[in-house]
């Protein structure tokens, strides 16, 4: 009798106990893939003067996952909550950009999305990937001789409440590390608000010609990612800022660098990306007499490194383990 009972337990619950530990792939129930249109740089500064924020980058809710203007090295390091810089692979992987538009089952999650789209990934790209941890070249962000010149800020910044309306000229991505707010401000100055790592503000001086990068509460974590989402301008070459300071409070932060800086990086970044961005004159230089071609180059002493120095920081070369994505095989998607 008591083995009967046994049995009749194991027939009821053993599916369910056991089926927890089973993973469910997950998918989108529709999804489309296209490449994406070139850029309109001048449709896109007409809008955002006007404080219509571009739809690029992810954006995803419980409905719909639309991942707008990325390359395919974006859409991997969305999917496996990566930093670009981890993702190893083909050079078009940068070089070619789509758009996917995706329609997330019944019951879904917006967290369940980096899983959907990995699954989109091996169906429509063939990817196949394997995970290595290699040494790389970073930028380590570092104290410097004489300790920080950095004031704490008496307010830390909270995780962003994604249900919140948006604010007019206001607009979210989603990241690797969770979703981002980007507001254009009528006075050409714009916010990026990473949540718990800090806000940043970034406006340009015309008067002396360079853009100043400013926060009143940000970890050195959220600075550093900063600085590497700037120095990213110059393409998938530059290496990534790793924060290595073992500062754990909210600081005051303010750099200044030269637009010349700025403009040289643009265009290696717009070559990168197929657009077309005018030429420096032959020997111009940065405003603090750095030739353009060594702008991004710490031993070229770039405004972005000087500027570092000034809050007592450093960035050193350096090299650090980093946890890889390399891509073992992938194929460019024949349609939807």
């Amino acid at each position: 009798m008591l083995r009967r009972k046994f049995a009749l337990f194991l027939l009821l619950f053993a599916p369910a106990a056991f089926g927890q530990g089973v993973p469910t792939i997950l998918t989108f129930e529709v999804a489309t893939v296209k490449p994406a249109a070139p850029l309109d740089l001048a449709k896109m500064a007409a809008d955002m003067q006007a404080g219509r924020m571009p739809k690029i980058g992810a954006h995803v809710d419980a409905a719909r996952a639309e991942y707008n203007y990325l390359s395919l090295k974006e859409l991997i390091a969305n999917a496996y909550k990566v930093k670009g810089y981890q993702v190893t692979g083909p050079a078009w992987l940068t070089s070619q950009r789509f758009d996917v538009a995706a329609k997330m089952p019944e019951g879904a999650s917006k967290d369940d999305a980096p899983r959907m789209l990995q699954s989109l990934l091996e169906e429509r790209f063939k990817l196949a990937i394997h995970r290595e941890t290699q040494e790389h070249p970073v930028l380590a962000l570092v104290v410097g001789k004489w300790g920080p010149k950095l004031k704490e800020s008496p307010a830390i910044t909270e995780a962003i409440d994604e249900n919140a309306p948006l604010k007019p000229g206001e607009m979210k991505m989603d990241g690797p590390d969770g979703p981002v707010r980007m507001t254009r401000n009528a006075d050409g100055s714009t916010v990026m608000n990473m949540g718990a790592k800090g806000i940043t503000t970034m406006r340009m001086d015309a008067q002396t010609q360079t853009m100043r990068m400013e926060s009143s509460s940000v970890t050195m974590a959220g600075f550093a990612d900063s600085l590497t989402n700037l120095l990213h301008m110059g393409g998938g070459a530059s290496r990534p800022v790793v924060d290595m300071t073992e500062l754990k409070g909210h600081y005051q932060v303010a750099v200044e660098i030269s637009l010349a800086d700025l403009m040289a990086m643009a265009r290696e970044q717009a070559r990168e990306m197929g657009l077309s961005l005018p030429s420096a004159p032959p020997g111009s230089a940065a405003l603090d007499g750095t030739p353009a071609s060594a702008v991004a180059d710490p031993s070229g002493g770039s405004t972005v490194f000087a500027s570092v120095e000034k809050l007592g920081l450093k960035l050193e070369s350096r090299k650090a383990s980093v946890e890889q994505l390399v891509v073992d095989h992938v194929e460019k998607p024949s349609g939807n």
